[in-house]
C-alpha cells in the first residue's frame, strides 16, 4: 500500500488528509475505524457496486464493532440529481445520524459527488471518507473535496468544496469495471501529463497497452502518480482561485457534450477525451503547440479507445453551453489551452471566429 497525504498548509482551519492506494486493501477496516468518532457509519453505494463489495465491507466493520446503515442508490450520472440527494437525507434522518456519524460513499464519481454533497450540507456539515471503486474517481473525482450535481442548465453546478477525511483507492475493485468505465477513468490519467507532467505523458505512450490489459503494478503507478498530481495542485489551490483550474482541461467542451447529448449518453471520461482534442485543435489555432503537439495527442487518446471528435450538434448550441461552464468570468468564457505537452494556461482571450473553427474541424461527420 503506498499514501499520499493531501496537505493544506495555508490555513489552520483546513485538514490534512490520507489517500491510500493499493490492491486489495478494502480489506484493511482499521484503515476506516481509525479514524471514525462514533462505532456507526452510513454507507452511500449504488445498485451495480452494493452486490459486488457492500457487504464485504459491512462485514469487515462489524468484526471492528462498527454498525453500518446501507443507502443503495440508482447508478448513472442521469441520477445525480435533487431527487437522488434527498434520499440520503430521507436515510440519513430516519436513521437518526448524527454530527459524529462518518459517510461513506463506495462507488463512482456520483456516488462520491453525492455523498461528499450530502455530508457537506446535512446537519451543515458530517465527516466522510471516499472509497471510489472506479478508475476515473480513483484518480480524480474523489480527490480534492469538489462536491455537487449536476443541474438541466449545466454540469456541476450546485455542490460544495468539502473534504473527505480519507480516501481508500483499491485497484482490485477495478477487476469488475467494464473496459469503456476503465477507458473513461484513462482520459483523467492522461489530463495530468498533459496539463503538468510531460515525464508522465511519455511514460503513458509507452505503457498504454499495459494498463488497458489491467497490469496491477501499471494501474497502481498510474493511480498513484495521478494522485500525487492532484493533491499537489489541490493542497495550493482548494477553491479553485488559479492554478487548479487547468485541472479542467477539456472540461469546457466536454460539459457541453455532456449535457448537450443528455446525461450519461457520453461517459465523462470520453468527454473529456473529445474537450481535450478540442483544446489541442484551438491551441494550435492560437499557435501555442504545433501539429505534431497536436498528433502525439490524439494518438494517445486513440491508443486508449477513446473519441479525439465531438458529437455533431449546432456550433451555436455549444457555444450556448460552454457560456454556463463554471469558469465563465465577467461574461467570458475561459478555456484551459496547451503552451506545450506538460504545461497549461487559462486563456480568455480567444477570437469567437478559432473557437468556431475548432468546433467544426472537429466535430463527426456522422
Amino acid at each position: 500500500m503506498q499514501t499520499i497525504t493531501v496537505e493544506f498548509s495555508s490555513s489552520a482551519e483546513m485538514r490534512n488528509y490520507p489517500i491510500h492506494i493499493g490492491n486489495g486493501i478494502l480489506d484493511q477496516t482499521e484503515l476506516i475505524t481509525s479514524c471514525l468518532k462514533q462505532k456507526r457509519v452510513a454507507i452511500v453505494s449504488n445498485t451495480t457496486v452494493a452486490p459486488l463489495y457492500l457487504e464485504k465491507l459491512r462485514t469487515g466493520l462489524e468484526k471492528n464493532g462498527v454498525q453500518s446503515i446501507p443507502i443503495i442508490l440508482p447508478d448513472g450520472e442521469v441520477y445525480k440529481n435533487w431527487d437522488t440527494l434527498n434520499q440520503i437525507f430521507d436515510a440519513l434522518l430516519k436513521n437518526h445520524c448524527e454530527r459524529s456519524t462518518t459517510i461513506l460513499a463506495l462507488g463512482g464519481g456520483v456516488i462520491g459527488d453525492l455523498t461528499g454533497f450530502a455530508a457537506a450540507t446535512y446537519l451543515r456539515g458530517v465527516p466522510f471518507i471516499q472509497i471510489p471503486t472506479t478508475l476515473l474517481a480513483q484518480v480524480d473525482s474523489s480527490v480534492g473535496g469538489k462536491t455537487g450535481i449536476n443541474h438541466a442548465l449545466g454540469k456541476n453546478m450546485i455542490g460544495a468544496f468539502y473534504q473527505p477525511r480519507m480516501v481508500i483507492a483499491d485497484s482490485a475493485t477495478l477487476d469488475s469495471l467494464p473496459d469503456r468505465e476503465l477507458r473513461a477513468g484513462i482520459a483523467e490519467i492522461i489530463k495530468y501529463g498533459l496539463i503538468r507532467d510531460p515525464a508522465f505523458f511519455e511514460w503513458l505512450e509507452k505503457n498504454m497497452q499495459r494498463l488497458l490489459s489491467r497490469d496491477p503494478a501499471i494501474l497502481n503507478d498510474a493511480i498513484q502518480r495521478s494522485c500525487e498530481n492532484k493533491a499537489e495542485i489541490v493542497a495550493a489551490d482548494e477553491k479553485e482561485s488559479g492554478v487548479r483550474a487547468l485541472l479542467n482541461l477539456g472540461h469546457t467542451f466536454g460539459h457541453a457534450i455532456e449535457n448537450g447529448m443528455g446525461y450519461g449518453i457520453w461517459l465523462h471520461g470520453e468527454a473529456v477525451a473529445a474537450g481535450t482534442a478540442l483544446a489541442a485543435d484551438l491551441s494550435r489555432r492560437m499557435k501555442l503547440i504545433n501539429d505534431t503537439d497536436v498528433a502525439r495527442i490524439h494518438a494517445i487518446f486513440q491508443q486508449a479507445g477513446l473519441p479525439v471528435s465531438a458529437p455533431r450538434l449546432e456550433p451555436k448550441k455549444y457555444l450556448e453551453l460552454m457560456a454556463l461552464d463554471k469558469k465563465v468570468s465577467a461574461g467570458k468564457t475561459r478555456f484551459i489551452l496547451l503552451n506545450r505537452i506538460g504545461e497549461a494556461v487559462m486563456r480568455a482571450d480567444i477570437p469567437p471566429e478559432l473557437i468556431t473553427e475548432t468546433l467544426n474541424a472537429c466535430m463527426t461527420h456522422e
